[in-house]
Order: C-alpha cells, then structure tokens, then sequence
C-alpha cells in the first residue's frame, strides 16, 4: 500500500508539471537554413562567444559560436506554456544565459538548460553542422 501511495504521488507531480511544460506543444517549423559566417551580416558569430538572431523556427532562432569550429542554435519559444504569444526568449546581459521577460524563465546559451523556471523543459535545440565556410541549421 505504502508502495502504492508513493508511485500515485510521483506519478500525479509528474503529469502535473509538464503539463505546463511540455516542448512537444511547441510548434514544429521545418528549418533547414544555411548561414555563411564570413559574410558581414553575420559579424556578430564571427567570434567565439558572439550570437546573433535570425529567422526561422517558432519564434526564430538565436545562434551562438561556441568554439572556432562549434554552434549552437536554439528556437526563441519558450518552453513554459508554449501557448502563450509572449514566450519568447532573449540573450540576457550576461550574454551565457537567454531569458524569457514574460514568466522569467532562464536557460543557459551552451545546452538550452534552465536554469530558473518557472520552465520545467530545456529550449528546443536545432541541429547545426559547421565546414569551415557554411553553418548548417537543421531539425
């Protein structure tokens, strides 16, 4: 019985706490983008901890260099009720966090972590292929 109450417990927090969570709510967008880095528009990745906003995704994307040859691209949606129109995040002032000004939310820019919810679910994260000349964005 003891066993019982534990396991209806764990499984009501469970439910309870990604329905408000839930990344497979967020919308799917086909995104297959290629970005030149060398290009002048895109100055802002040309260095390693630079990042820079485009379009595309959900919400768009925000990409950030994190080594000469590594990328990391997150959509902008939030996580933390991905129905509501404001989630949408943006790079922090510390410029290693992006945050969403609307519910508070803070995910770390290297992994798409959170690190302060009320966001229970890490960004949705893109797949990205760097040869040297052309960045590929994926899902």
């Amino acid at each position: 019985m003891k066993n019982f109450l534990l396991l209806s417990v764990t499984l009501i927090l469970l439910t309870s706490c990604s329905k408000n969570n839930n990344s497979s709510n967020i919308p799917y967008v086909p995104v297959n983008i290629d970005i030149y880095p060398a290009n002048p528009q895109y100055n802002d990745i040309n260095v390693i901890g630079g990042w820079l906003y485009i379009n595309g995704g959900s919400r768009g994307i925000i990409i950030y260099r994190y080594t000469q040859d590594e990328f990391y691209a997150f959509d902008r949606h939030c996580t933390y009720q991905p129905t509501d129109a404001c989630g949408k995040v943006k790079m922090d002032t510390d410029n290693i966090t992006l945050l969403d000004t609307c519910c508070g939310s803070k995910f770390i820019v290297v992994d798409g972590s959170v690190i302060n919810g009320p966001a229970g679910l890490p960004l949705k994260r893109y797949q990205t292929y760097y040869d040297g000349t052309t960045l590929h964005i994926t899902n």
